[in-house]
């Protein structure tokens, strides 16, 4: 397995002659075409058993370049795919992205009933839904848990509605603890089992009317690029200038709280446990991070906020001679209050969810996709009947060091 580091990655040339196949990835109608033309590629020709250090160079190469690959047809073992998310893309990270065998102990968390540790592989967590017959991989016929919008949304859909076909994404989220952990540059996820049904529909319900197409069960996700992008100056001079500061133990604090319907989001209920309900922490894990993120090949900035835990904002002032007209927060400062650090993170991300700027992944056995989880958002979407049997491996490994936010030059060109 490769060893690269992030500094050899942004030196690494395109090769003119790739050891894989790499197409666009099938998209649905509703999509905007020039939003997709550098996200997501399907690698064809990859066999885990017997990858070179040199091909998972040019992985990992195009993983930064496309946010999404796509292998179908994989043979991976829980040990193959831990190797392949730990040796390839960060081989100084050790645990989980939320610590190993963190969630199923934190029982306050609400990632405690979603995530089952594989005991010989403690970095590959089992997700899923319904109960897994007799052993498997060391799990005592574990039970499977769907997140679903009705835990955790302040408006669930009607029982008719769902039975009608409407969903919800369950929480717009990064792949990270937030807290004494750093974010994980990579995700990889492992179709084990798919239950099959028709698709469903997913609404915004946030008065917009906005909905989208998508496959039962599949994973939704916008990419981070775009959420810049598509920015007006205003707000692309307010997101180079800021930074996210994130509730200690993030998920257990917001325990108590719902989401808004697009799950991009808390409802301002004021249910947030206060900082002395929470277990035991540090002032100095907390977790301050930019709010884009610099990817580290392209040197393309992308939004990457996990909206639901952020606690407040930190705004750095307008660089000198920056012109002062129209611009938000021109002299920074610290935004405390929640309701409006959630207003502003809402202003900026709702834009990059809408229909046309969402992938919706539609899962087949054998199906492996690693996702850059420092460069989009993704989420759950759909509901599982109790007796479908869904079953994915999950990994991510907390990285050995933090994302990098905008360079000066980034500021002085969008600030």
């Amino acid at each position: 397995m490769a060893t690269v580091t992030q500094t050899h990655i942004h030196q690494m040339p395109i090769s003119t002659q790739p050891h894989f196949t790499y197409t666009p990835l099938p998209l649905p109608p509703h999509v905007k075409a020039e939003a997709f033309k550098d996200l997501g590629r399907e690698v064809k020709g990859y066999d885990p058993a017997i990858v070179t250090p040199e091909q998972m160079d040019e992985i990992i190469e195009m993983l930064y370049r496309y946010s999404i690959l796509l292998f179908k047809n994989v043979k991976l073992t829980p040990k193959q795919q831990y190797e392949m998310t730990l040796k390839a893309f960060d081989p100084a990270a050790q645990s989980y992205g939320h610590g190993n065998n963190k969630t199923g102990k934190e029982k306050a968390s609400i990632l405690h009933p979603d995530l089952k540790t594989i005991p010989h592989q403690p970095q590959v967590q089992l997700i899923g839904n319904g109960k897994v017959p007799g052993m498997y991989e060391g799990l005592d016929s574990p039970q499977l848990k769907h997140p679903h919008h009705k835990t955790f949304h302040k408006t669930p859909i009607s029982q008719e509605d769902e039975d009608a076909g409407a969903t919800r994404f369950y929480r717009w989220h990064i792949d990270a603890a937030l807290y004494a952990l750093s974010p994980p540059k990579v995700t990889t996820l492992y179709a084990v089992s798919v239950p099959k049904g028709a698709p469903q529909i997913c609404r915004y319900d946030d008065g917009t009317g906005d909905e989208v197409t998508v496959p039962l069960g599949g994973t939704a996700f916008v990419s981070g690029k775009t959420m810049f992008d598509i920015l007006p100056a205003e707000l692309k001079s307010l997101a180079v200038r800021t930074k996210v500061k994130y509730a200690p133990h993030p998920y257990v604090w917001m325990s108590k709280a719902h989401a808004l319907p697009t799950g991009l989001g808390i409802e301002n209920e004021g249910l947030e446990l206060s900082l002395d309900e929470l277990p035991e922490w540090e002032e100095s894990k907390v977790k301050l991070f930019p709010m884009c993120w610099r990817n580290p090949v392209t040197g393309h900035l992308h939004v990457q906020v996990h909206p639901c835990g952020a606690q407040a904002l930190h705004i750095d002032p307008l660089p000198a001679g920056a012109d002062r007209d129209h611009a938000l927060y021109p002299d920074g400062g610290e935004v405390k209050d929640l309701k409006e650090v959630r207003e502003i993170l809402y202003r900026i991300q709702r834009p990059g969810i809408a229909p046309e700027l969402v992938y919706a992944q539609d899962w087949d056995e054998g199906d492996l996709v690693l996702f850059h989880n420092r460069g989009l958002l993704h989420s759950v979407v759909g509901a599982f009947k109790e007796d479908q049997l869904r079953m994915f491996h999950q990994c991510n490994l907390a990285a050995s060091d933090d994302p990098v936010g905008p360079t000066a030059e980034d500021v002085e060109i969008y600030a």
